[in-house]
């Protein structure tokens, strides 16, 4: 977040500025569409414009959603970071196929993608780990995510045996936690307008390329 976006997020409580409505081409490439709805949710003062939900489903058929936080985008796809044990990942074995949505309610913007996940490599997942902040790494060895808590105090004891079992030393990477890419075969752009004549600027993906076209509202 750049200065003038932090004083946007702080004058406004992270809710956000309006923007001009956006002009859309009709050679338009999605991801770099994207890109522009990113920067201008990052430029409106949004907190966290970077999250999303992310819905997965399950051998079992049951779907399941849950909001994590965009790390990476490119035209290979989107990605984010977890723990490879948890329900999301189990699910995404099962099941490669992922729903990611982006909300920006003050900018009327929302983004629908549909696409299949693959793992990042170990090295891209050890990079990014090592970014993070002590206590997230810490935290990542601790916490069996998803898994059933039986008392209060265990989270509390593992992260003060993983604190004492690197202390003074970096903090490895696990082999059970990194990141998954989802790559797009389906991005919807949903623009708010007047009496709910919104639109939808859609993108699919045939043989390689990109095709536009728009969806009643």
């Amino acid at each position: 977040m750049t200065f003038l976006e932090k004083i946007r997020c702080l004058l406004t409580f992270g809710q956000g500025v309006a923007l001009p409505l956006p002009e859309i081409s009709d050679n338009q490439d999605p991801i770099e569409l994207f890109k522009l709805w990113f920067d201008d949710a990052q430029k409106s003062g949004i907190l966290l414009p970077e999250a999303m939900s992310v819905s997965t489903c399950g051998a079992d058929g049951q779907p399941s959603s849950r909001m994590v936080l965009l790390k990476e985008y490119d035209q290979q796809g989107f990605v984010f970071y977890t723990n490879y044990e948890s329900r999301k990942s189990q699910q995404l074995t099962d099941n490669n196929k992922v729903a990611l949505l982006f909300h920006w309610n003050v900018l009327q913007r929302q983004v629908r993608i549909e696409g299949v996940v693959e793992k990042v490599s170990k090295e891209q997942s050890a990079r990014y780990f090592h970014s993070r902040d002590r206590g997230s790494q810490i935290g990542a060895w601790a916490s069996k995510q998803s898994h059933k808590l039986p008392t209060e105090n265990q989270l509390k004891e593992r992260v003060a045996y993983y604190e004492k079992k690197y202390a003074g030393k970096q903090v490895p990477h696990p082999d059970f936690w990194g990141g998954w890419r989802v790559r797009p075969h389906y991005i919807e752009f949903w623009q708010g307008r007047a009496s709910r004549l919104h639109d939808r600027i859609c993108f699919e993906q045939h043989n390689n390329h990109w095709q536009q076209f728009k969806l009643n509202p």
